[in-house]
């Protein structure tokens, strides 16, 4: 198994689009039709998903949930403001953010009892709970269970372009995909469509797109290391199923020369003052392009907040403990203040809000922002917060969901819910339904036992 996957790695690493064959053999294998779904008291309006990802854990107390009244040492340094919602108040790190509250739903109650990254990542993308996925055996393997963009890919006929795409890449650390952010027992054919495993800084054009000579290079020798690893693959999944493979495999790079693939993932032909309006920025450019893949038909797409040191690799940037020699040694509220955390984030998901709506679209695109946790209410040593699954606040807009609205409530402290609380399964929950999925569809593992997609309950009153 170790074998297969660090194959698979290298795969994905070496290949980029390696996930898109197994996506299109969805083809052969159509999910049952949503019809069959028990009723819900979510009547689905979302065409599709953006599911944006704040890996590390986003403070709660300093971003949506401010508490000004904490004592000394909880209470964040950040300032209330008012939003445009009467009596809806956010941190004043988040000004754009706050004019576009009217399109909001803050789910303050969020809970679980992990403070593990690895875990709570799990939780947040499977809405299952698996504490065998902590460090040091969080790398993805095909007996977990599959993610959310792996589930909606199964209940979703495939199209010109995949029905779930992850962008700028997956949450990634230490050479590792984490578990939860692929099809596990699904098979590779219901992968979210990735690009390389350590995402460049530049999304406006993407290497497996650009139109040269040294891209034909470049492809060729992908393919090549494709047909290797498939090779060594089928050889220790001989039990699959996977007579259609080839044809299924050139069928991707068709896709990949798509009129419709190169139209959604250039953003060089974007209009410049949209491109403005989201930031020229890894985030603002990933955020735009989430839009234009949903535009052209990606049921969900999936946004990991990453940080690209000069250094190489991928760093968590909302694990904001403070004093990590990878982001200089400064304090953890100092880390908030810089370009990868609150500035970015409030230009990116602002101009997110008021694009989906000034094109009508918002309400048939669910968004979803959230993390894997919140923070502690101590302010540590270093001037920053430490893991705390116990509360936390997810934010939801568009789909149907009414904006202009807080469900659920803190203690003082934001330590604990007070009312209505809400696990991580119960968010993909409300995702299912409000796409059309149900939650109590089954899906069976490798060995034909039946799963639920998603133990959770939606929170039907934010519809």
């Amino acid at each position: 198994m170790i074998r297969r996957e660090a194959l698979l790695s290298l795969g994905q690493a070496g290949f980029g689009a390696l996930t898109l064959p197994t996506l299109l053999a969805a083809e052969r294998a159509l999910a049952a039709p949503t019809g069959e779904r028990q009723r819900s008291a979510i009547v689905p309006r979302a065409k599709s998903c953006i599911f944006l990802f704040l890996w590390g854990g986003p403070p709660q107390q300093d971003m949506w949930d401010l508490k000004p009244e904490a004592p000394s040492g909880i209470r964040s340094p950040f300032q209330p403001i008012a939003t445009n919602v009467p009596g809806i108040e956010i941190g004043d790190g988040l000004p754009r953010i706050a004019r576009q509250a009217d399109k909001l739903a803050l789910i303050r109650s969020m809970s679980h009892p992990s403070n593990d990254h690895e875990i709570s990542i799990y939780r947040s993308l499977t809405g299952r709970v698996d504490e065998s996925v902590a460090v040091p055996n969080h790398f993805r393997r095909r007996s977990h269970f599959p993610s959310i963009g792996a589930c909606v890919s199964r209940f979703t006929p495939p199209g010109i372009l995949p029905a779930s795409m992850t962008i700028p890449g997956p949450v990634w650390f230490s050479g590792v995909s984490f578990a939860g952010t692929h099809a596990g027992f699904l098979g590779q054919k219901y992968d979210p469509f990735e690009f390389q495993r350590v995402p460049r800084p530049d999304l406006k054009r993407p290497e497996e797109l650009v139109d040269d000579d040294s891209s034909m290079v470049r492809g060729s020798g992908r393919r090549r290391l494709l047909e290797e690893i498939e090779a060594h693959d089928r050889r220790l999944m001989a039990t699959r199923d996977l007579g259609d493979f080839n044809a299924v495999r050139q069928q991707a790079f068709d896709i990949l020369a798509s009129r419709e693939a190169r139209r959604a993932l250039d953003l060089e032909n974007e209009d410049l003052r949209r491109r403005e309006h989201y930031g020229r920025h890894i985030y603002g450019e990933s955020f735009l392009l989430a839009a234009r893949l949903v535009e052209a038909g990606v049921r969900l797409v999936t946004v990991n907040w990453m940080h690209f040191p000069p250094q190489g690799g991928t760093i968590n940037p909302w694990d904001n403990h403070g004093g990590s020699a990878l982001f200089g040694g400064i304090g953890g509220y100092a880390m908030l203040t810089q370009p990868y955390c609150l500035p970015s984030l409030d230009e990116a998901f602002a101009a997110l809000l008021d694009d989906l709506s000034q094109r009508g679209v918002l309400d048939e695109t669910l968004v979803v922002l959230t993390g894997e946790f919140g923070r502690t209410p101590k302010i540590n040593a270093a001037n920053g917060r430490d893991h705390w699954g116990p509360c936390y606040t997810t934010v939801l807009a568009g789909g149907g969901v009414r904006g202009g609205q807080v469900y659920g409530a803190s203690d003082r402290d934001a330590a604990y819910p007070k009312t209505n609380a809400v696990a991580p399964e119960d968010v993909l929950a409300t995702i299912y339904e409000a796409l059309g999925i149900s939650g109590a569809a089954e899906i069976s593992d490798t060995f034909g036992r039946p799963f639920a997609v998603c133990p959770g309950q939606p929170v039907t009153a934010l519809f």
